[in-house]
C-alpha cells in the first residue's frame, strides 16, 4: 500500500469512527463567526495528523458564532470533531479556557482558526514536551522562525509590547501571543482553572501562571503566514494588552491565582 492510501485510509477511520483508544492530542480552536475558515482548517489538521501514530481529537470552542460555522462543523460529521457551544460571544480567552475544560487528550493544543501556523508545526511542539517540558509554544521571534506577510504596522507594535510585557510581567518568552501553544494535559486543567481573562490577552496570563506555577516552558520556531480576513485591531488590543497585564498584576499582588 502507498503512503498516500495509507493516510486516506486512517483519515476515513478517524472521521467515520469515535476513538476507542486513550486520546494522545486534544486540539482546541476557538472560533467567533469563522465560517469562512473553520472547515479548511478542520482538513489541515486531519490531513496531517492522519499521517502521524497518534491518536487526536479536535473541539471546536465555538465562541457564540451568529455565521454558520456550527451548522458547517454538523454538515462535515466527523466523528472525532466535537463542538463546544456558548450562548454568547464571551471572548477568545473564554473561548480556549472552555476547550481545555473539555479535552480528553495527555496533551492539549490551542491553534487559531485561521491556521496561520500550519498544522505539520506541531511536531515540534511535541518534541518539547516529549523532552520535558509541560508548555510549548510556536515562537515568530525565536531564531529559525518562518514569518511571511506580516505588515510594518504589526511588525512594530509586536516589538513595542514584547518590552511592555518583559518589563509589566516579567514572562521569559519573545512571542507571546503566537496562537499555537501545546500543553500536557495536566498543565492544561491547572492553567484553565485559574484563567481570568476572556479576551484577546489571554495568552499572557496562561503564561504568567506557568511560569508563577513551576512549569517548563519552551519557544519554539514555527512557520507563520499573515491570513487574510483577521479580526483582530492592533490599536484596540494594544490598549487591552497593556490594561490585561495590570489586571493580571493585580491578581497576583491580591492572591487571585493562590486562591486558584
Amino acid at each position: 500500500m502507498n503512503t498516500t492510501a495509507h493516510t486516506y485510509e486512517a483519515y476515513v477511520s478517524w472521521r467515520d469512527n469515535r476513538n476507542t483508544r486513550p486520546i494522545d492530542l486534544s486540539v482546541v480552536v476557538p472560533a467567533y463567526n469563522e465560517q469562512a475558515r473553520i472547515v479548511p482548517t478542520i482538513g489541515a489538521f486531519a490531513a496531517h495528523l492522519a499521517c502521524t501514530n497518534l491518536t487526536w481529537e479536535l473541539i471546536v470552542s465555538d465562541d457564540g458564532s451568529r455565521d454558520a460555522t456550527r451548522t458547517l462543523i454538523d454538515l462535515i460529521d466527523h466523528a472525532n470533531v466535537r463542538v463546544v457551544h456558548a450562548p454568547r460571544n464571551a471572548g477568545k480567552g473564554a473561548a480556549v479556557r472552555r476547550g481545555f475544560q473539555h479535552a480528553e487528550g495527555r496533551m492539549v493544543l490551542f491553534s487559531d482558526a485561521d491556521n496561520a501556523t500550519p498544522a505539520q508545526e506541531v511536531g515540534r511542539l511535541i518534541a518539547e514536551l516529549d523532552a520535558g517540558a509541560d508548555v510549548a509554544i510556536g515562537s515568530r521571534a525565536a531564531a529559525g522562525a518562518d514569518v511571511v506577510n506580516r505588515s510594518l504596522l504589526r511588525r512594530a507594535m509586536t516589538a513595542g509590547l514584547r518590552g511592555v510585557v518583559r518589563v509589566g510581567l516579567g514572562i521569559g518568552v519573545a512571542d507571546t501571543q503566537c496562537g499555537f501553544k501545546l500543553f500536557t494535559a495536566g498543565a492544561a486543567a491547572r492553567i484553565a482553572a485559574a484563567q481570568t481573562v476572556d479576551g484577546f490577552s489571554f495568552d499572557l496570563e496562561m503564561l504568567h501562571l506557568a511560569q508563577r506555577f513551576g512549569y517548563r516552558i519552551a519557544e519554539v520556531p514555527v512557520r507563520w503566514f499573515d491570513a487574510p480576513g483577521s479580526t483582530v485591531r492592533p490599536a484596540r488590543e494594544a490598549l487591552r494588552f497593556v490594561w490585561s497585564i495590570a489586571r493580571i498584576r493585580r491578581n497576583a499582588l491580591t492572591g487571585v491565582y493562590r486562591n486558584a
